[in-house]
């Protein structure tokens, strides 16, 4: 016996019972009884097979990377030792569908459309791998392709035409519009539609059921709106969220209906155009033929110089045409007389006292009135507006009126795509033109704009008009050079010789034409300048001969002022090159370059060249030795020698927080000091007591206390006779260590005691370890 495993909600069908399993739609469940045998009179009871699936479920348009796996062969021979195989035959194995022959796995290989096929019928049997034979007999079962949501509906017509009665009663039916959707009707809400209308409220209703389309309004007039555009929308999955949709457009018609009573017409003429005909009138003549044949002419001249009538030969009709523009508001009736008579005059009856071949008749026409747009006083406009105007100056005003009797009051606007940049600004109400931003006649000369006047009552009627606006020109530019001028002068000019001539040029317009004054800013001894009076200038030379190895370039700053109010100027600079030239003043190289290229040769060229590097040489080997003298030497060379030492302390100061620990003003006068000032740079307090000597009284100025230093050492017999660099250095009262100089020092080398060196801080630990450490080698 084969049966067949399911995953996902099929496994729950098969836990149930027997009699509990419910049975989907389409699904067909087989149910055999159970078996009775008898056997030494006693009947056996025994279930050959309980139930079975004889259908597989597949969902469509599967996306997933792997096979799809539709469901599993299991039969009853099968005991787990690999010796069963399982084969596959009917629609679409070994392309659609494939089976594991050893597991009865089956999967799908590609993606199935239900919408293509529903329904795949296969075949399975299961024989022995090792002997061939036939364990089970085919047993068939189908595989259905599970529907989903994967089509939208569709319209049969993409627009519809229908049409229904002018004032019909609400709820009236137009037409019926469906839509189809190719999903599985009999599963889920894949093609459950409902319909609604996107477009057509509130003159139609459409049901959502079955898309019959319905008036929602009553009265609707065909004389008021005829044509109606609907939009209808079918929507899948019941109309819930998530759904597909599709749209279609019915185009609606309102059929007449004898609803309007018949009317006249006032009788005139309605402002007719140049040559449109008015009217006809007609004369009866009892003759036939050509003796009827009749010629219509206006006598009176009024009616002459707005009219004229022509004779419509097949109908013997005079034809009125208008001649002039009419207008009612200047004459609203005219009344002329209208001859007729035969074309063919009989010779017979020329001369009698009532000829019968002319009529006459007067002809009235009234004019009626129409709605005419407004008319502007002018058209176009022309207006001026200086450039210095500011924004919301005054710049015009345009006037329009409605020529109708009534008399209807104007707005007026500006057509916002002729003034693109916003610049102007107008009065709705009475016209006035103002500026929105300060105009500058050198950007635009004119300013071309449209003013709208509109109907307040009727804004279907408009008339616009053309402003031109020009700008007027305000001297506000100054003048400036007419192009860039490459001025040089030769090394060997004379004096009073002309370099260049320059030429001016200005944006601004002056009415009277341009007048420009050159001059020079400051008094050059160089170069001067000459007014031509024409609105150009020359450059002359002040002195004769110039050097390129002085100075190559000159830098000449010309000013050049307009005539115009206010006066307008500005300073050019011109630049002057000196160039070597020949004897005719030909310029034959400006460049300084040059210039020393051809005054030294290349042989002097490299023996500079040469000299240069020995001297960088001569300078790197000096600094070398002064490098190796500098070398520091020990503090004390050896004991006996007993002159002072200069130590160097390289330790640098705080910066501004130590501008107080080095001040030299007690040198100057060694009585003022401060005996409050600390060194901010180490720790304030005394470490230790200790007594500082008082200044030598005598000697109050340092100078002199130097020089008697100097002359006692210089009277001391025991001075060595060799020179010696002595050092007499005075510290002030602020100072821990006092004096260092071993000038009046009382006791020798091997007296002293520098232990408390180290306790004057940080600034004096390397003379602290100096010296301590000089103590304990003598010691040991």
């Amino acid at each position: 016996m084969i049966t067949n495993h399911f995953l996902g909600l099929l496994m729950l069908f098969i836990l149930q019972p027997i009699n509990a399993l419910p049975v989907a739609p389409g699904n067909t469940v087989n149910l055999l009884g159970t078996l009775q045998e008898k056997d030494d009179g006693r009947i056996l009871q025994r279930s050959k097979r309980g139930w079975m699936w004889n259908q597989f479920f597949l969902l469509e348009e599967y996306t997933g990377n792997d096979n799809q796996y539709v469901g599993k062969l299991h039969s009853n021979m099968d005991r787990g030792d690999g010796n069963v195989k399982y084969i596959l035959t009917g629609d679409g194995v070994g392309s659609l569908f494939l089976i594991d022959e050893n597991s009865g796995d089956i999967h799908a290989t590609k993606r199935l459309d239900r919408e293509e096929r529903a329904i795949y019928t296969l075949h399975a049997k299961v024989v022995d791998k090792r002997t061939n034979e036939t364990l089970e007999a085919d047993t068939e079962f189908n595989i259905k392709i599970h529907d989903i949501n994967d089509n939208e509906p569709k319209f049969s017509k993409d627009l519809y035409f229908a049409s229904v009665p002018e004032m019909s009663d609400v709820g009236t039916s137009v037409i019926q519009v469906t839509a189809t959707d190719a999903d599985d009707q009999t599963y889920g809400n894949s093609a459950k539609l409902v319909y609604s209308i996107l477009q057509g409220q509130p003159y139609f209703s459409v049901d959502s059921d079955n898309g019959t389309i319905r008036t929602a309004l009553p009265n609707m007039d065909r004389e008021t709106k005829e044509n109606y555009q609907v939009v209808i929308q079918a929507k899948d999955m019941a109309g819930q969220m998530g759904g597909l949709s599709g749209t279609t457009t019915v185009s609606i018609t309102l059929s007449d209906e004898n609803d309007s009573p018949p009317r006249f017409t006032k009788s005139g003429v309605h402002s007719a155009e140049v040559g449109a005909a008015i009217g006809r009138i007609k004369a009866n003549d009892a003759d036939v033929g050509r003796n009827a044949e009749m010629q219509y002419s206006i006598v009176d001249r009024n009616g002459q110089d707005m009219f004229t009538i022509i004779s419509d030969q097949n109908t013997q009709e005079g034809v009125i045409r208008v001649k002039k523009q009419l207008d009612y508001e200047k004459q609203r009736t005219y009344s002329f007389k209208v001859e007729v008579t035969n074309t063919y005059l009989d010779p017979r009856f020329m001369y009698s006292p009532n000829p019968p071949f002319k009529d006459d008749a007067m002809v009235r026409v009234t004019i009626e009135d129409v709605d005419e747009p407004p008319v502007f006083s002018r058209n176009p406009y022309i207006i001026e507006v200086h450039e210095d105007t500011a924004a919301g100056s005054f710049v015009g005003v345009v006037s329009a009126r409605d020529p109708d009797a009534d008399n209807n009051p104007v707005k007026y606007s500006i057509d916002r795509h002729t003034d693109l940049e916003r610049l102007f600004n107008i009065d709705s109400v009475n016209g006035t033109i103002t500026t929105l931003k300060g105009l500058d006649r050198e950007m635009s000369k004119w300013h071309n704009i449209s003013v709208v006047a509109t109907e307040i009552s009727n804004p279907r009627q408009t008339t616009r008009v053309p402003v031109f606006i020009r700008v007027l020109d305000v001297n506000d530019n100054a003048p400036e050079f007419a192009m860039y001028y490459e001025t040089f002068v030769c090394e060997n000019v004379q004096s009073g010789q002309l370099i260049q001539t320059i030429s001016a040029v200005d944006t601004d317009e002056p009415l009277v034409g341009h007048k420009f004054v050159f001059s020079i800013s400051s008094s050059n001894p160089n170069f001067t300048i000459v007014d031509n009076e024409d609105n150009t200038a020359r450059i002359l030379t002040r002195r004769a001969g110039f050097s390129r190895r002085e100075m190559n370039t000159y830098l000449l700053p010309v000013v050049i002022s307009d005539n115009d109010y206010p006066i307008q100027s500005s300073t050019s600079t011109l630049t002057v090159n000196v160039c070597a030239c020949d004897s005719r003043g030909n310029m034959q190289s400006c460049n300084t370059e040059a210039l020393l290229s051809a005054g030294l040769s290349t042989g002097a060229l490299v023996a500079i060249l040469l000299c240069v590097i020995i001297l960088l040489m001569i300078v790197v080997l000096f600094a070398a030795l002064r490098r190796q003298q500098r070398k520091k030497e020990p503090l004390i060379i050896s004991k006996e020698d007993v002159r002072d030492n200069v130590v160097s302390y390289n330790d640098e100061g705080g910066g501004e927080e130590d501008t107080q620990a080095f001040d030299i003003g007690t040198l100057r006068n060694p009585e003022v000091m401060d005996a409050n000032k600390l060194r901010r740079d180490i720790i304030p307090e005394m470490l230790f007591p200790f007594q500082r000597t008082s200044p030598i009284k005598d000697n109050a100025d340092v100078r002199e206390f130097i020089h008697g230093r100097l002359h006692e050492n210089d009277s001391d017999p025991t001075a060595p006779p060799y020179d010696s660099l002595a050092t007499y250095a005075y510290e002030g009262s602020g100072s821990l260590a006092e004096s260092l100089s071993s000038l009046e020092s009382g006791c020798v080398e091997g007296d002293q005691e520098y232990d408390y060196l180290s306790n004057w801080g940080p600034p004096f630990k390397k003379l602290a370890d100096m010296y301590i450490g000089k103590d304990m080698v003598r010691e040991t």
